[in-house]
């Protein structure tokens, strides 16, 4: 009977609006905010690199060729570099200065040996997380991290030779020997063990520890030249990066660069949708406020005599509230469900179009959606208060 008094005198056409608002807003609240985090995922884990990382050189031109420009980075080059806005860390790729091969020690496997080419990177840019990645003279093994062009060049070598092929995960078990020469020309060997693989990265990535004590114990006494560098980017601002590399004559990998300006154009789409979706379910959230406040003026003579018979205000209060907050969750829900079949679609989308941005939830979407739930309901019941109280 308090309802049928209540709400006898409102107009539903601004209630429905506000209602198509704020399903709207929700709807694409929840789908920005997960898609966002999703593209900004993309990519971590499966190599070395970090997130809008990439590994630069500068071009080899004629001038180069002719040495009448160089190849090499100075410390005011990379100084210059990290200065810019956009950039978050620049670090050198540190390469070997001495001659080392590279050798299987295993039963396994048959022998094979190659001269290789050696680099260390920093340590906070390693996504190949694992304890072992640490070494000092004397240890039992070196670990490292292999192109996994080497262990596809390796299983062709083993194919050739009719040679069953190995995983990634029995490469691993494999044992393999760093072979160096002192400066008395004795043959010095360290063990090795593959802790990962990576596709961005040419050469074999050894801790910094052994890089030092290789460059210092067997190094030929030449300049320890810089001639590649590791860059991180800010978040969607990836096209400055890009800009950066053609005014300063540098290179990256191609792969590097389009998942970065892939992940750049995405993630600036989806804030400008998360940047509405907040404006529509704010505004909506408030056109439903305001509609309260309308059915409370409309109602002010059935509220005064409701509360002179008697009527507690708290209970006046909790009906007009909770009558826009069951509104306002059915319209979450109904939001929330159109999300999961947007989202079936879209992740097909985006597999079909080479995006591989993973299928789990992004639970933060729905922590999100509950807040603005919270921060609905408190605003109903304060309204409704002050409404109410104002006529007791």
């Amino acid at each position: 009977m308090l309802n049928q008094i209540l709400y006898k005198n409102q107009d539903k056409k601004q209630l429905i609006i506000a209602m198509i608002g704020s399903f709207l807003g929700i709807t694409f609240l929840v789908t920005s905010i997960h898609y966002l985090i999703k593209v900004n995922e993309f990519g971590k884990g499966a190599d070395i690199l970090g997130p809008n990382t990439i590994i630069v050189q500068k071009k080899v031109t004629n001038s180069s060729t002719l040495n009448l420009t160089k190849t090499d980075f100075s410390p005011r080059e990379l100084e210059k570099i990290k200065a810019e806005s956009f950039i978050q860390e620049v670090k050198p790729v540190i390469s070997n200065n001495f001659d080392i091969s590279f050798q299987t020690a295993d039963s396994l496997v048959p022998y094979f040996r190659s001269d290789v080419f050696i680099q260390t990177v920093d340590k906070e840019f390693l996504d190949v997380k694992s304890n072992k990645w640490k070494w000092k003279p004397g240890d039992s093994f070196v670990p490292i991290i292999l192109p996994r062009d080497f262990l596809v060049m390796l299983n062709t070598f083993m194919s050739a030779s009719g040679i069953p092929q190995v995983s990634d995960d029995l490469a691993m078990e494999v044992k393999f020997k760093f072979r160096m020469r002192d400066r008395n020309e004795q043959l010095i060997y360290e063990d090795a063990r593959i802790i990962g693989f990576t596709n961005e990265v040419s050469s074999i990535l050894v801790p910094e520890s052994f890089m030092t004590y290789g460059n210092e114990q067997f190094g030929k006494g030449d300049e320890n030249k810089i001639t590649q560098i590791m860059i991180s980017g800010k978040e969607s601002e990836f096209g400055l990066v890009d800009d950066l590399l053609t005014k300063r004559g540098l290179e990256a990998k191609n792969s590097q660069m389009v998942v970065g300006r892939l992940k750049s154009v995405v993630g600036t789409l989806f804030l400008v949708v998360l940047g509405i979706s907040v404006i529509a379910v704010f505004v909506s959230g408030l056109v439903l406020i305001q509609y309260l406040q309308l059915l409370l003026s409309r109602n002010a003579y059935e509220v005064r005599t409701l509360l002179r018979m008697g009527y507690s205000p708290k209970k006046i209060i909790h009906s007009f509230s909770w009558y826009f907050i069951k509104i306002f969750g059915i319209v979450a829900i109904i939001g929330l469900a159109v999300f999961f079949i947007f989202k079936y679609f879209l992740d097909e989308m985006f597999m079909a179009g080479g995006l591989y941005i993973g299928t789990s939830m992004a639970w933060i979407s729905v922590v999100a959606l509950a807040l603005a739930y919270l921060f609905f309901a408190i605003a109903s019941y304060l309204n409704a208060k002050n409404g109410i109280m104002r006529e007791y």
